[in-house]
């Protein structure tokens, strides 16, 4: 007969957890933690679903509507889209937005130039850098005041460095390109902001390597300085390319959407239709057109800085 092996206890009244008491322990502290961060996230969530996704929702249900606010909606299906492609002011809003689209491209990159220039450490540096940064801060009425006195052909500034004045705000040739210029100043002032706070966060010692191997100038920005900063110029082209489609402001302001609707832009054309004339759902059949271009591009935009990050 074999002997038995005595079993031998462990001292006092321990005893040794099984494994499945730890893995029941782990669960209810990662639901605790779920339920925690559920109760955070559910005020920002509620936020967004009564005051951007409900409006959005109900702007694309009322576009099938015709109303004017007051009576009854009624059901017109495609009707207020097919009036839409075929108004003539919504072709000139549709190219003045494209004509805005393509000169706020403009912002980044003078931003940046001028991020550039401020980030030395010179003396009475800050002072110049609250010069620059004065147009974000300035309301879009006010910006658009400036410009309309700087552009009046009787007194304007602009007619005193001409000799001659010129009705920028009172000829459809020039009055959108002189409310684009209106707009620049304080975006790119905004890219600059971007860029300097981006500017921060580059690594100093890719900087220094780069240096030791004779990198300076066009070299150093292309392949040390601008690799860094691809979130920053990213950012600064999506907040660009949305300011460009959703103009508004200083063409109500500057122009009023004039002359002879010359000046006009998506945003503007909606709030025209929907205050001035009381077609709500045209109004919405516009910003959900404009809405849907905002949405394409910044679709495409995300799937390339997330193809770029993988």
């Amino acid at each position: 007969m074999l002997a038995q092996t005595p079993v031998i206890h462990p001292p006092g009244n321990s005893t040794v957890a099984p494994p499945t008491s730890n893995a029941a322990s782990q669960r209810q502290t990662a639901a605790r933690r779920n339920r925690a961060a559920l109760w955070f996230l559910a005020p920002a969530c509620l936020m967004t679903l009564v005051y951007v996704l409900y409006p959005i929702g109900y702007t694309i249900y009322l576009s099938f509507f015709n109303w004017d606010g007051m009576t009854a909606p009624q059901f017109v299906g495609l009707a207020n889209y097919i009036e839409l492609f075929q108004a003539p002011t919504f072709h000139t809003a549709l190219k003045n937005n494209v004509a805005w689209l393509v000169m706020f491209l403009l912002a980044p990159p003078m931003g940046l130039a001028i991020a550039l220039y401020l980030n030395q450490k010179v003396r009475g540096m800050r002072v110049v850098k609250s010069l620059f940064f004065a147009p974000f801060v300035l309301s879009g009425v006010v910006v658009g005041l400036i410009f309309s006195w700087f552009y009046d052909p009787t007194f304007g500034l602009l007619s005193v460095v001409l000799g001659h004045g010129i009705p920028v705000l009172g000829d459809a040739r020039y009055v959108t390109f002189g409310i684009i210029a209106a707009a620049l100043w304080p975006q790119t002032a905004y890219c600059m902001i971007l860029y300097l706070t981006g500017l921060t966060a580059i690594n100093n010692d890719q900087v220094e390597a780069a240096r030791m191997e004779g990198a300076r100038g066009w070299t150093m920005l292309r392949y040390v300085i601008l690799p860094q900063l691809r979130p920053t110029t990213f950012m600064a082209f999506v907040v660009s390319i949305i300011g460009a489609l959703r103009s508004f402001d200083l063409i109500s302001v500057m122009s009023s959407g004039g002359p002879y609707e010359s000046s006009t832009v998506l945003a503007y054309y909606a709030y025209d239709q929907a205050i001035k004339y009381y077609r709500q759902g045209y109004s919405a059949a516009v910003a959900v057109t404009l809405f849907a271009i905002m949405l394409v591009y910044i679709v495409y935009q995300l799937r390339r800085m997330l193809r770029s990050e993988r």
